[in-house]
């Protein structure tokens, strides 16, 4: 089983997430949204600080055991692959669960063999990965199901995110 997270804040903070099977398919094993009480406060440099107690806190809520995890953001950060919220999403997890980090926008630095097309888009996504070979990670989220840049799952978990509780 393979799960999509996304964590978002306002109004409510909440963490979704996706149980899926199949990577080219949109059909969805689970869904699971949870609201999260206190939410750290951003400080620069320290995102994960925010989102990681998030993410564990789904997480800790799943009853399949988990192949892969797909987050709304960077695994590691510039060239020379600094730690992101992936990276410590994946030691959390005992390094053991390989971790795929699909972002929309480009972090300072972002190499270019991060980026991915998809559909007629001209803007590209970055995916980054640990656990998993970069070419094999960005082929999961290339196959993805749906015609556009952002993934149908990925895109479903954003909103799912957003609803409010």
């Amino acid at each position: 089983m393979n799960l999509a997270l996304d964590v978002y804040y306002h109004p409510d903070d909440s963490v979704a997430g996706l149980l899926f099977d199949d990577w080219e398919s949109d059909q969805v094993a689970e869904t699971l949204l949870k609201s999260i009480p206190e939410v750290a406060e951003y400080e620069p440099g320290q995102f994960y600080k925010r989102e990681l107690p998030c993410l564990l806190a789904l997480i800790a809520d799943v009853k399949p055991e988990l192949e892969t995890i797909v987050i709304d953001g960077y695994v590691t950060l510039g060239a020379d692959q600094r730690p992101g919220l992936g990276t410590c999403l994946y030691q959390e997890l005992g390094e053991e669960i390989p971790i795929i980090g699909v972002a929309k926008s480009r972090f300072n630095q972002t190499p270019a063999e991060t980026e991915i097309l998809r559909g007629n888009s001209q803007n590209p996504l970055f995916v980054t990965a640990l656990g998993i070979p970069l070419t094999d990670a960005q082929q999961k989220i290339k196959s993805m199901h749906g015609p556009f840049r952002i993934p149908t799952l990925l895109k479903q978990v954003d909103q799912l995110c957003r609803v409010e509780n």
